[in-house]
């Protein structure tokens, strides 16, 4: 039986008043719209709720159990309705981000610092994985990928400029082993390779010759899921990695790395703050977008 919310809200307030002025004083309606609601929810139930006299209002022992069943779920609905509303108010709240371990200028710190002090009302909850899933049934409100692994359905908003992916290997090794000239050299050497989890195979080196794509399996001697790991092993000597020009530009910088084959390694697309297609977003999302937007 569906039964119309607002009447059910004029009883309440006739119940919890006792009486039809002062229900309809609370509500901001006329003393009829009440008498008359009353009315509706009573033919529509097929009992009298209330007992009514030129001087007074009580309940009936039909309406003494309806209220007691309904005045805890208007309590409820009534706290929905206001959590809710926050909602369209200052940003706040938990902000849920499962974010790719490979994006360096997002996951900096300077960004997401930023972030925290122009809006301290909200709590940031960041995930750094590299697996593919779907963030709103796991329930995130944004994720953070190369733009060209998010889905079609996603709204995509760039956290930086083109990428670029490099080899790199510390002097001392090309010093001992020298340098590849080609991808295909790669084979030869000693690499350390990036894979996602345990028994999966590690990730195939990904090159262009010619405006051909191509990529080399290069049989990693050491495999971890691990970055930091395998720019450490490298700028040690222990062999070639591969990785983002963001990642291993610091350590270019001070000579602990070079970057090799770069001939065969362009640009792409870069990051993407990316969220579900909704025509209103939460504030707390919408400050996360103005920021990234800001910062760029």
């Amino acid at each position: 039986m569906a039964v119309d919310l607002n009447t059910i809200e004029l009883f309440v307030a006739v119940a919890e008043a006792k009486s039809f002025r002062a229900a309809a004083d609370r509500l901001g309606v006329t003393r009829s719209a009440v008498s008359q609601g009353m009315r509706r929810l009573e033919n529509r139930l097929g009992i009298a709720l209330v007992n009514r006299t030129t001087r007074s209002v009580s309940l009936t022992e039909a309406g003494q159990q309806f209220y007691a069943g309904v005045r805890p779920a208007m309590i409820e609905l009534n706290a929905a309705v206001a959590a809710t509303g926050d909602f369209a108010g200052p940003p706040s709240g938990l902000l849920r981000l499962a974010v790719s371990s490979i994006a360096e200028r997002f996951i900096s710190g300077e960004l997401l610092a930023s972030f925290i002090d122009a809006h301290p009302a909200v709590e940031l909850d960041i995930t750094i994985t590299d697996e593919e899933f779907d963030i709103v049934a796991e329930r995130y409100d944004a994720g953070v990928r190369l733009g060209e692994v998010i889905e079609q359905d996603m709204i995509a908003i760039p956290v930086s400029g083109d990428q670029r992916q490099l080899a790199v290997a510390a002097p001392s090794y090309i010093e001992r082993h020298g340098a590849p000239a080609h991808p295909r050299d790669l084979i030869g050497h000693r690499c350390i390779g990036w894979r996602p989890a345990p028994g999966v195979v590690p990730y195939r080196w990904e090159f262009e010759e010619d405006g051909r794509a191509f990529d080399v399996a290069v049989n990693p001697q050491v495999a971890t899921n691990d970055m930091w790991l395998m720019i450490r092993i490298a700028c040690s000597g222990g062999g070639v990695t591969f990785g983002m020009e963001e990642t291993f530009r610091p350590y270019i910088e001070r000579g602990e790395l070079a970057p090799l084959l770069e001939d065969y390694l362009p640009p792409f697309p870069g990051f993407f703050l990316y969220f579900p297609d909704r025509r209103n977003l939460a504030p707390k999302l919408r400050a996360l977008i103005d920021h990234v937007r800001k910062h760029r």
